[in-house]
């Protein structure tokens, strides 16, 4: 079968076909980004194509963001195929998210890296503007990975049923940590745009740092794990012969 993204080497993708559900998914987050093109209007002069262009930087951020959200959920999806009544419902709830932060992605980041560019600054935003949107991104964001959370969640507990095996338990394992992790970088900025908004956009450059740290530590358990189930038994020694007396 061909795969978006290669298998992986610890962990059996059990999802067969792509279902409705993936592709219904597939289509709003195809439709999101659509929605970050054509918020731009068609450039008349050279002048209002030069103010599309310093535009890219903004736009490459939000359609980061987007791709992030994507990969992470094919993954899922390819992983367990899971796709009872609850991580439907979540999947939903995930959907709406993206499409209802579109715009408010947008502004944010062409308010946050239009400077670099050469963008005039987005009139009427103050001090407190800037902490509003802080606070609407990392709400966003924190719930965006809390519904991971709660997907890999629903997927340990159902552990037994998909005959995972020690890697793939820990694998999952891991997929909750990191997402409760990323969820707890947006809840401390969210609380922190209240009095420092700048400092609350600057608390997403440790997440890098945390995967550096986190990955290392737990990809070593996750090959040392493998290694120990996959090693060949070891051959018990030869008995030896008890000398003849003469």
């Amino acid at each position: 079968m061909h795969h978006v993204l290669p298998p992986e080497k610890y962990f059996h993708w059990r999802a067969g076909e792509i279902t409705r559900l993936e592709a219904f998914c597939d289509v709003v987050f195809g439709f999101a980004i659509t929605l970050l093109v054509v918020s731009l209007e068609v450039p008349r002069s050279f002048e209002e194509l030069m103010h599309v262009m310093r535009g890219f930087l903004p736009f490459a951020a939000c359609f980061a963001q987007f791709v992030l959200i994507w990969i992470t959920h094919y993954r899922f999806s390819r992983r367990y195929g899971l796709e009872d009544g609850y991580t439907v419902f979540l999947n939903v709830l995930l959907l709406f998210l993206v499409l209802f932060y579109v715009y408010p992605l947008k502004f944010l980041f062409t308010h946050i890296l239009g400077g670099l560019v050469g963008m005039e600054t987005l009139e009427g935003v103050g001090w407190h503007d800037t902490s509003v949107l802080m606070r609407v991104y990392s709400s966003g964001f924190a719930a965006v990975f809390a519904l991971f959370a709660l997907m890999y969640l629903r997927a340990y507990k159902l552990r037994e049923k998909f005959a995972l095996n020690p890697v793939e338990t820990l694998i999952t394992r891991v997929a909750i940590e990191e997402n409760l992790a990323l969820t707890g970088f947006g809840i401390v900025s969210f609380f922190i745009a209240f009095k420092e908004p700048g400092l609350a956009g600057m608390i997403y450059m440790g997440i890098g740092i945390f995967f550096w740290i986190h990955s290392s530590i737990k990809g070593k358990r996750i090959r040392l794990l493998h290694e120990k189930l996959t090693a060949p038994p070891r051959k018990a020694p030869a008995p030896t012969e008890a000398p003849v007396e003469n």
